[in-house]
């Protein structure tokens, strides 16, 4: 067992560390929102019919609700919760394989994030655009599972990678081509970024739009999916640090730091994921079949189907 951790190859540990890396700065970043920011799920909360829920169980409305000093149970709620974001961070560092319990309990913070996306999707009045964005942090949690437990060339583990990366550049592309009403801080950043018109950055939104769409349909070309993935990353990377970017400013306190640099820390796994995909589809190895064991090489593989069968078999 020593001598495979010690052999394993430099390639292969690369692509679990950016799995890795994704998942624990999504984590990292929605503990943060949760601890310092009201986290997003108060929306799932602020409804007639968890008020009418609270007096039945002999909660007054004033206790529910709060002064207003975050003192309710909602607000000491969304706080409490930033613990569970918070385990989930420390488990995308410590998760090892066959460590099941810790997979398992990884596993359940993807969880977390779908009522995050949800809560997100409630206060966009439903558009589901908004919850696709979040396809690639819900997936990168269990696409770091998939890789321990199965392995990181598993074709399991490679097609949930694609179908993260699709969802969440669809869900972009649907918002870029104005498909759906498009996010007023979407112009905004452009616009501030570039210093441009309003109406330019709607132009090049859309330019932007069509690109989502053709990645997610290149990405099964073989001839362009390194291509598109590179691409994706370059992506990823300048949509998650245009907040700050767009955002921070000498004259906030904490140069806004406190607000916006999370929110780019949180959209990690948006250029991880693609980056996995890239540096995997370079290396010459191969994707291993479902019947592939983790450890296992094409050369190990090919090693044994040099070996002589056996006659009485």
């Amino acid at each position: 067992m020593l001598a495979a951790i010690v052999n394993k190859p430099k390639p292969d540990r690369n692509l679990i560390l950016f799995l890795r890396l994704g998942a624990l700065f999504c984590f990292a970043g929605w503990t943060w929102g949760h601890f310092y920011w009201e986290g997003p799920c108060g929306i799932l909360l602020w409804q007639d019919t968890t008020y009418a829920l609270a007096e039945r169980l002999g909660v007054s409305g004033e206790t529910f609700v709060g002064t207003g000093a975050n003192d309710g149970l909602v607000q000491k709620w969304i706080a409490w919760s930033g613990w569970f974001y918070l385990g989930c961070t420390v488990l995308s560092i410590t998760v090892r394989r066959k460590s099941w319990i810790q997979m398992v309990a990884l596993v359940g913070g993807s969880g977390l994030l779908v009522i995050v996306a949800y809560a997100h999707y409630l206060a966009a009045q439903r558009q589901l655009p908004m919850f696709m964005e979040y396809g690639g942090q819900i997936l990168s949690p269990v696409i770091l599972v998939m890789a321990l437990a199965l392995g990181v060339r598993h074709r399991v583990t490679v097609v949930t990678a694609i179908v993260a990366l699709i969802i969440t550049f669809a869900g972009h592309g649907c918002y870029a081509l104005g498909l759906w009403p498009v996010p007023a801080n979407f112009s905004a950043m452009t616009s501030v970024i570039l210093q441009v018109e309003h109406e330019t950055a709607i132009g090049i939104l859309r330019a932007v739009g069509i690109l989502d769409f053709v990645i997610c349909i290149g990405i099964f070309v073989p001839s362009l999916r390194r291509a598109c993935a590179l691409y994706a990353v370059a992506w990823g990377f300048l949509t998650a640090i245009a907040r700050p970017v767009a955002g921070m400013s000498l004259g906030l306190i904490y140069w806004g730091a406190d607000y916006f640099i999370h929110e780019a820390v949180l959209r990690a796994p948006h250029f991880l994921i693609p980056l996995y995909l890239f540096v995997l589809w370079r290396s010459p190895r191969q994707v291993e079949t479902l019947a592939s064991p983790p450890d296992s090489t094409p050369e190990s593989a090919n090693a044994a189907s040099k070996q002589p069968s056996d006659p009485a078999g």
